[in-house]
């Protein structure tokens, strides 16, 4: 055989190794994988979906796990008129914020799309848009809707995502979804994991800010002002955690330049790096506190921390710690020390989850419907082999093509398990709709080739497939046409169907059909000589 000439079977058999090396070879994910036991999150539980000997990833439905649907809390002004000013930007965030008695964070200004959002429950329509006249932008109720800016559901998600993932949770995910009313929702899907576990690491949105407490002597005597130092953007690194000075856990961070500098300027100037050295008593005196960096999640302050001689030292000389601008987030306890990590390289989410449904699916359950759904697409092999067979009644015929066919979803499970797809239902529908599709265009082949009358030559072989390609390369555009909303819009199952589908259309046309092609003419042609 001349691989010249049979390319298109040598393009297969490379496709067939590479898939056998994407679903067998070891990945190394045992050792990355390994559980930190210092998790806050699953109480140091490694989920895994790997529980064959291949690296095929199963979702909810295969695996058990939690599914949360959820509305992202805020309303949003639109086509409200805002100048492309920075400084207009801070002022109008300033005075809504002020007016509303929400904090200027929750005050989201999207140039680009002309909106203006709030992310707080407790403001009305009128209430945000008697604000937004007091910032001077006019602005109607009829101009404001409820829910936030397809922008902010990508920031959710992508944040979402990075929590799934570095939470100690894996092969789940969340994505946006548009439900027929044509309200947009988030879907988090997190195999093999609990309720309890999934609202432990999305429930909050995450927000981690160093405040920055000292007192201030005043006519009416001494008191206390907060300062924010430090916000979730004003880092580049987080450290793993580790036992501060005092013993208690932290988190090391690397700051931004800007940020340092700031951090600098209001340590010195407000008696930190002097009276201000291990004097915080945060704790003993609420009332009196001292000079203490505060760490603040969700609004809430969670520790405080002590200035000591060595950071002091350091700040005293801006220079040096511009050029390493260092400092440790210490927390009272390991878990709230994981949090903070967790949060810091995640991200925080723009606004609070509404939480509109849950699911929980027992993985002794789910585990059910692997055996079922393996069982389905060998029953679905088998008639096709029985049809096959029955039709054509010639073992160089058929075998090939039921190779073909076979070869086809193996290829199709390779590239769901290079990609890290995680299999559920809707996708082995769209296996089975894969074998059905493919077998069809294969018969299409073997019915213009071997029914319009002896194979003598090659040109002749070459005519009548190319006749029959144009048959079968039609009918995959009008299926690919038709599946491409599917896949393209976000609705859930229909479109894990429709990706599989699609994908395993465009393999059979590009490979596998071309590629039984050059077998069914080699057979030919050979029994002619």
């Amino acid at each position: 055989m001349e691989i010249r000439e049979n390319w298109r079977i040598v393009a297969l058999v490379i496709l067939i190794v590479l898939s056998g090396i994407a679903l067998f070879a070891p990945t190394g994910d045992a050792g990355d994988a390994a559980t930190d036991n210092n998790s806050s999150i699953g109480n140091g539980t490694q989920v895994s979906n790997d529980d064959g000997i291949t690296n095929l990833q199963f979702g909810l439905e295969l695996s058990g796990g939690t599914r949360l649907r959820a509305q992202l809390v805020g309303l949003t002004a639109e086509n409200v008129g805002i100048a492309n000013n920075q400084t207009d930007d801070r002022a109008i965030r300033q005075t809504v914020s002020d007016e509303l008695g929400v904090d200027a964070i929750d005050v989201n200004i999207r140039q680009e799309s002309n909106t203006i959002e709030v992310f707080d429950d407790n403001v009305t329509q009128q209430e945000f848009a008697d604000a937004l006249g007091e910032a001077g932008l006019d602005v109607s109720t009829n101009q404001i809707r409820d829910g936030v800016t397809s922008s902010t559901f990508d920031t959710a998600e992508n944040v979402l995502d990075r929590r799934i993932n570095q939470g100690g949770l894996t092969g789940g995910d969340a994505s946006t979804v548009q439900a027929a009313t044509g309200e947009d929702f988030l879907v988090i899907e997190v195999p093999g994991a609990t309720r309890s576990e999934v609202k432990d690491l999305i429930g909050e949105p995450g927000r981690v800010e160093v405040v920055a407490g000292f007192p201030v002597q005043t006519e009416n005597g001494t008191e206390y002002r907060n300062v924010s130092v430090l916000t979730q953007g004003d880092f580049t690194g987080i450290s793993p955690v580790r036992e501060s000075q005092e013993g208690r856990p932290s988190v090391g961070v690397t700051m931004t330049e800007d940020a340092a500098g700031n951090f600098q300027q209001v340590m010195v100037e407000n008696g930190f790096t002097n009276e201000g050295i291990g004097n915080c008593r945060w704790r003993q005196s609420p009332e009196d506190p001292g000079w203490c960096l505060y760490t603040v999640v969700d609004g809430e302050r969670q520790s405080a921390a002590t200035m000591t001689q060595d950071l002091a030292t350091t700040l005293e000389n801006r220079e040096e710690f511009i050029n390493r601008p260092q400092f440790s987030i210490t927390t009272n306890n390991l878990s709230d020390a994981q949090e903070i990590k967790l949060n810091l390289e995640s991200g925080a989410l723009p606004t609070e989850l509404d939480i509109q449904s849950e699911l929980y699916l027992a993985p002794s359950l789910a585990q059910q419907f692997k055996p079922l759904a393996l069982l389905t697409g060998l029953i679905a092999w088998l008639v096709v082999s029985g049809v096959i067979f029955y039709r054509y009644r010639e073992a160089r015929v058929a075998i090939p093509m039921l190779l073909t066919a076979g070869a086809e979803v193996f290829i199709l499970l390779g590239f769901a398990s290079a990609i890290g797809l995680a299999l559920n239902l809707s996708h082995i529908a769209g296996l089975i709709a894969v074998i059905g599709t493919g077998v069809d265009d294969l018969v299409i082949i073997a019915d213009e080739i071997l029914q319009s009358g002896e194979v003598a030559t090659g040109r002749v072989f070459q005519n009548r497939f190319r006749k029959a390609f144009w048959v079968i390369g039609a009918a995959a555009a009008t299926t690919i046409i038709a599946m491409s909303p599917l896949a393209v819009l976000s609705l859930g199952e229909l479109q894990g169907f429709a990706i599989v589908t699609i994908v395993g259309v465009l393999i059979g046309v590009l490979v596998t059909r071309p590629a039984y092609g050059d077998v069914l003419r080699n057979l030919l042609l050979e029994e002619e000589k």
